[in-house]
């Protein structure tokens, strides 16, 4: 069983304000066991600014990134497996927030749309979207979640 890990730390700054009133900096940092360090925050969507950093990484954008990034993991490993090379893999993937069934706001949809450049002899069209699809199968972080998550990929 592997484990994975990462420590998430934040201070409160007394000079910011009431922290009972909710003003206080909602920035943190998630330190990683490789030695990265992320600033992160919450949305300014969720919580307005100031008390959000808009230029660091929130747990939505995480959330999505997360899945996209699992995904083409496993799409390059099962390319490479299947004989395709791919040269570039870019994905403009967006998850969307919304109410779900017991009213509680949740990522409901996460869309992936890559696009991926092959060399050499591309997959068929049918060839790409089963890659895609046993990708998605394969994904740790979608098996973990009960979020719809779309693919649209196309090969650049």
């Amino acid at each position: 069983m592997a484990h994975h890990s990462a420590r998430i730390t934040w201070h409160r700054d007394p000079a910011t304000g009431s922290f009972t009133r909710g003003q206080y900096s909602r920035a943190h940092t998630w330190q990683f066991d490789g030695g990265v360090s992320v600033p992160a925050s919450s949305s300014p969507g969720v919580v307005p600014l100031p008390w959000s950093d808009e230029r660091a990484v929130d747990p939505e954008e995480a959330f999505v990134a997360s899945l996209s990034s699992c995904h083409m993991l496993w799409f390059l490993s099962l390319a490479a497996d299947q004989g395709f090379t791919v040269d570039a893999y870019d994905d403009a993937a967006e998850g969307v927030m919304a109410k779900n069934a017991a009213g509680k706001l949740v990522i409901s949809e996460v869309f992936l749309r890559p696009q991926v450049r092959f060399s050499g002899t591309p997959p068929t069209p049918d060839q790409h979207a089963t890659l895609h699809h046993a990708a998605h199968e394969a994904c740790f972080i979608a098996n973990s979640v009960l979020t719809t998550i779309h693919c649209d990929a196309t090969i650049a």
